[in-house]
C-alpha cells in the first residue's frame, strides 16, 4: 500500500505516492477526476461578452464569462473563438480571454452555435 498524506484537520486525500495529486472530492487522481467532467454549468445560461482594459496597460481584451458549458467543451469553444477571430487568447478559471476588441464577432459566433449571449460586464 502507498504512503498517503492527509491535510491537517480536513481528512481529505491529497497525495498518493503511486498516483500523485488526488482530487479531494471524488478521491481520484487529478488527471482522472470525475467531478470536473460532471460539473454542471453554473449561472443563468447566458454568456456575457465584454471588452476589458483594466489591469492590461490600456490594451483591449474581449472577455467571455458564464458560458453554460462543461470544462472540455469550454476549452474547445475557446480554441474555436480564437481561430474565428484570428487572435491569441486563453482560458482561465472558466473565463475566455481573447486579445483585442472582438465583442461583436464573438456575439455573432456564439449565437451561430446556439448559445445565448449578450453584452455584459
Amino acid at each position: 500500500m502507498s504512503r498517503l498524506q492527509r491535510t491537517a484537520g480536513l481528512g481529505g486525500l491529497v497525495y498518493s505516492t503511486e498516483q500523485g495529486r488526488m482530487c479531494p472530492t471524488c478521491r481520484q487522481p487529478v488527471a482522472d477526476c470525475l467531478c470536473a467532467r460532471s460539473a454542471a454549468p453554473v449561472g443563468d445560461g447566458v454568456a456575457r461578452v465584454a471588452r476589458d482594459t483594466q489591469g492590461r496597460r490600456g490594451k483591449a481584451v474581449t472577455v467571455v464569462r458564464s458560458v453554460p458549458l462543461a470544462a472540455d467543451a469550454l476549452a474547445q469553444l475557446a480554441r474555436e473563438l480564437k481561430a474565428a477571430c484570428g487572435v491569441g487568447g486563453t482560458l482561465k478559471a472558466g473565463v475566455i480571454e481573447l486579445q483585442g476588441d472582438h465583442v461583436e464577432r464573438v456575439l455573432a459566433e456564439l449565437s451561430e452555435r446556439g448559445l445565448r449571449a449578450k453584452r455584459g460586464t
